[in-house]
């Protein structure tokens, strides 16, 4: 999608190529909110003042997630965007990049919540491939 987005629908050979060349790469958007609308980094939910909590998420995250494949190999997120809302948004997202994902893979995403002390959280994702 973000490819036709980005080349127009009229670039399709570049599209082709760019897709060829970036087919192992998958982004997931992951957001973190909390049901009554609370800030999500203050200590009461962290344990951590929230200048540590908002660097965990900026820098140390990371770690926390990987993903299984359907052939259970293990990939560890090879980075991530943290989108601080600033308090106005209420909800913390996060942008994970994963390397090395087979376009005809079912993955399921795992956490290990190092944040908030709930343990392994899975998600197990259906369409492994949006197709244009």
């Amino acid at each position: 999608y973000y490819l036709l987005k980005s080349n127009g629908k009229d670039a399709l050979i570049i599209i082709d190529s760019l897709y060829e060349k970036n087919k192992t790469e998958r982004i997931f958007e992951f957001v973190f909110q909390e049901e009554n609308e609370n800030d999500l980094l203050k200590e009461d939910f962290t344990g951590m003042d929230y200048k540590s909590s908002v660097s965990y998420m900026s820098f140390k995250v990371q770690k926390d997630f990987y993903v299984v494949t359907t052939f259970n190999d293990t990939i560890p997120c090879s980075g991530i965007l943290f989108e601080q809302s600033h308090k106005i948004a209420p909800y913390n997202k996060l942008m994970l990049f994963f390397s090395g994902i087979h376009p005809e893979d079912k993955v399921q995403l795992i956490y290990q919540d190092n944040l908030f002390q709930k343990g392994i959280l899975k998600f197990r994702l259906k369409d492994p491939v949006l197709h244009l």
